[in-house]
């Protein structure tokens, strides 16, 4: 859970992203000072240089003060030398979106980017079926009958800890199609259920009972925005451990807070704000297994960057983070190494 993948060009103030094909149209990132920086942290791929190594470069000029805007928190993608024709013709949502989220014509102006969260590595663990796997009597991947993830909130283990940008395919139509396979082939329906427990609902309840209950507290978005501000400050691109060991006692803190929503709305239909009450209880749950299992993790690999343990340490390292809720514990798993039909790649330096 601590691998996130950092999207370079989010729409600074707003997370929209922008496009990675807007600099392989020819798009540039600049400072504040109009410099072409990437050119100093990749001096052959330049703009095109992998997604996190990007990502790491922005944060890099923006922390060391060439950050653009009036508090220096932004850089700027510069479209304007491509030329209006181009920009109508291969670009028109990434114009359209600048505008709308901006306020930008990228035809005219560069639009503020930043690096945004785009993907999460982990995720509930799977095999290759689809079938949620748990460590039980020694086996780290025994089966839990019945229950599937795929996609963005299922972890393959094949993606290590810094995707491809192109497994979005792998997540969604191999994971996709072969869960389905195993679940016809498996005849679900034929099977015994277990009975269900009388209490099942119980804390699903409790949970809309205490939030439709409450006659005083804070505002969901405000404890959000907490959570979102303590995440990006201290388990953001760069890490350290003091960074982190801050970041899990801000998140603990926040956690208490998170209890004491209060929603003004109490209607039955469409009630959004109950929407997100719900939600910030989902939020800090993914914050504290996000920063608790990098706060652990000691070394740096693919979207972690450690900046006290720059090194890769595959002898301690290579093995999966299992963080749970109940005590906000963390156990490991191994990582398989062994593929089903081809050769063992062995893990190595990424050179570029």
């Amino acid at each position: 859970m601590e691998f996130w993948q950092f999207h370079p060009t989010g729409v600074a103030g707003a997370g929209v992203l922008i496009t990675e094909g807007v600099r392989g149209e020819g798009g540039i990132l600049l400072n504040k000072h109009g410099e072409r920086f990437m050119e100093r942290y990749a001096p052959t791929l330049k703009d095109l240089a992998p997604r996190d190594f990007v990502s790491r470069s922005m944060d890099q000029e923006i922390k060391e003060g060439r950050g653009a805007g009036p508090d220096g928190d932004h850089v700027l993608l510069k479209l304007d030398h491509l030329g209006a024709e181009t920009i109508m013709k291969r670009l028109p949502s990434i114009r359209e979106i600048a505008i709308k989220f901006a306020n930008v014509d990228p035809i005219k102006d560069p639009i503020p980017v930043v690096p945004t969260i785009h993907y999460q590595m982990g995720g509930i663990p799977t095999n290759y079926h689809g079938q949620v796997v748990v460590p039980k009597d020694g086996n780290p991947n025994a089966v839990l009958g019945g229950l599937y993830a795929i996609g963005e909130c299922a972890c393959v283990s094949v993606h290590g800890a810094n995707r491809l940008g192109t497994n979005s395919l792998l997540d969604l139509l191999v994971f996709g199609r072969a869960a389905g396979n195993h679940i016809v082939a498996s005849k679900l329906k034929d099977g015994a259920q277990k009975p269900l427990p009388r209490d099942a609902g119980d804390n699903a309840l409790a949970r809309l009972a205490r939030i439709d209950g409450s006659k005083s507290g804070e505002n969901a978005q405000d404890v959000a925005n907490d959570i979102r501000r303590t995440m990006q400050a201290h388990c953001g691109v760069f890490r350290t451990s003091e960074l982190l060991e801050q970041g899990v006692q801000k998140i603990l803190e926040i956690e208490g807070r998170c209890n004491d929503i209060h929603v003004k709305d109490k209607s039955q239909v469409f009630n959004t704000a109950r929407v997100e009450a719900l939600e910030v209880a989902n939020l800090i749950e993914t914050a504290k297994a996000t920063i608790v299992s990098a706060e652990a993790r000691k070394e740096s690999r693919g979207a972690h960057a450690h900046r006290d343990y720059p090194e890769r340490d595959d002898v301690s390292w290579i093995k999966h983070t299992l963080w749970f809720s109940e005590g906000n514990r963390l156990d490991y798993k191994p990582v398989t190494m062994k593929p089903l039909t081809v050769e063992t790649f062995q893990p190595k330096a990424r050179t570029f």
